[in-house]
């Protein structure tokens, strides 16, 4: 089996954006922006930045036509902005003397840019087109930014992961793009404020900025994916090569599965080339990366949690587990169907919460007070911080014992964000189909924060699943929606 190193991965390239970042264009195209507006009998305020920086000019110019009436101002906003690049273009401090440090180290960069061709090539002039192995422009790809559209393209004509670079922005719209692509960020703020965030690092110039200090930023990352399996797989055709599809698109490092049939994981790990632990006849891990040890009871029941220490890198250990909790009495169809209240439906979670403290147990029990945890899982049963009037005891646990919900650190509002997991197939219930299903979110990746930090957490379905009992063509092959949430390693040799 191969595997796959997590060190400090070396910076792969340095993706720049140019208006603002590297030469003082974007004080240029406010200017050129206000000046129009100002004719047309709207000045720009504050407020108005979102629609102006980091934006491509069709796109301020559909706005500014909207709000004033004036038709076709893409070709008035070119002319203005180009008559200035023309005469003031000024690059940043530190911006060439950064170029020339990461050039003598052998590190590609890329313009990556939301303004035209002809306004790239002007800069290009200026700056030395040399210093640049690649450049992508609004003219190169379908959407610009904030779509990850221009830094993918990038990345892709480099050669590299975009994990593995830093995109330099000065704009919330540019460090959208650049994040939505998976680069981590360096924010040299122009006119617009940028707040630090994980994978986002805010400066004040880039003469503060050296080659070191952008290595620093590409830290180690691990994938890792909660996913019940829905017995096997087995309700859906060719399911087995549609669940090796999910795995290898999603770019999972780490699996923890549920309702395994009790091949499954082997099954999985033999076909990537992987790692796997399988526990009874329900639960398993597979991982791109090493299994040390497992941890728990092998023995456990089709309910209940087991785990297994991960070696990432030379020395870096993980500690990983997966969790299927006893899916009746189902609080929500107890809500929905009972008109039960909170009290009678957290006294119905003892059974779910006796396994959830067991599996909290042998956590703690097999790990030391500096181990990174992580636990995935089909808890089947929702979360007290999705509820405002249900105070659901088995997340309250998992919480009090110092394990955090990726999913709600990435997506903090669950009105915006509800992360449903139950269930993308069944949308009427299955024993009265006069009632919709209530969906909710009732799988997890959880994590104690132990040189953990979460980068991203999202939900997975492969298409449009069909919905029960039409299921054997879907190309999802569960009734879960699985939990992909990206880590980043701070973990010390």
């Amino acid at each position: 089996m191969k595997e796959e190193t997590v060190t400090q991965p070396p910076l792969q390239a340095v993706l720049f954006d140019m208006d603002g970042t590297l030469v003082d264009t974007e004080r240029l195209w406010w200017e050129a922006v206000q000046y129009v507006a100002t004719g047309l009998g709207r000045p720009l305020t504050e407020a108005d930045q979102p629609e102006v920086l980091g934006r491509p000019v069709e796109h301020t110019a559909d706005w500014l036509g909207a709000l004033t009436g004036a038709p076709d101002l893409a070709d008035r906003l070119h002319s203005e902005f180009g008559d200035r690049v023309r005469t003031g273009i000024v690059p940043r401090p530190g911006a060439l003397g950064l170029l020339d440090a990461l050039a003598r180290e052998g590190v590609p960069t890329a313009l990556v840019t939301a303004s035209p061709r002809a306004v790239a090539d002007s800069v290009l002039a200026v700056l030395g087109a040399d210093r640049f192995h690649v450049s992508v422009t609004a003219d190169d790809t379908e959407h610009t930014k904030p779509a990850p559209d221009p830094y993918l393209a990038a990345s892709r004509a480099l050669g590299v992961d975009p994990a593995r670079c830093v995109a330099v922005e000065d704009t919330p719209t540019g460090v959208s793009s650049a994040e939505a692509a998976g680069c981590a960020v360096l924010a040299v703020p122009s006119l617009a404020p940028i707040e630090a965030a994980p994978g986002r690092t805010v400066v004040a110039s880039l003469e503060e900025v050296t080659p070191d200090r952008l290595r620093a930023l590409v830290v180690p990352r691990l994938r890792v994916l909660s996913w019940n399996l829905w017995l096997g797989g087995a309700k859906v055709d060719d399911h087995r090569a549609k669940q090796l599809k999910v795995i290898l698109d999603t770019e999972a490092d780490v699996v923890g599965l549920q309702e395994t049939a009790g091949t499954a994981a082997r099954e999985l790990a033999d076909a990537l080339g992987w790692h796997h632990h399988q526990a009874g006849e329900n639960l398993g891990i597979i991982s791109r990366h090493p299994i040390t040890a497992p941890l728990g009871d092998p023995e456990v029941g089709f309910y209940g949690a087991a785990g297994a220490r991960i070696r990432i890198g030379r020395a870096h250990e993980v500690d990983v587990w997966t969790a299927h909790l006893h899916y009746t009495p189902y609080g929500p169809y107890e809500a929905a169907f009972d008109g039960l209240g909170p009290a009678e439906l957290i006294a119905h979670e003892d059974v779910r919460l006796a396994q959830m403290r067991e599996a909290l147990r042998r956590i703690a029990e097999s790990a030391d007070e500096t181990t990174p945890v992580i636990l995935t899982g089909d808890f089947n049963c929702p979360s007290h911080l999705d509820w405002p009037d249900v105070a659901w005891p088995v997340t309250r646990a998992a919480e009090e014992a110092g394990l955090r919900d990726s999913y709600r650190e990435a997506h903090p509002d669950p009105v915006r964000a509800p992360g449903h997991t139950w269930s993308p197939v069944h949308t009427r219930n299955e024993d009265d189909v006069t009632r919709p299903e209530p969906q909710d979110r009732i799988d997890y990746v959880l994590h104690n924060g132990h040189g953990l930090e979460v980068v991203d957490s999202r939900t997975v379905v492969t298409g449009v699943p069909c919905a029960w009992p039409d299921v054997a063509g879907n190309d999802w092959p569960s009734d879960h929606a699985a939990v992909l949430t990206t880590f980043a390693l701070s973990l010390r040799e």
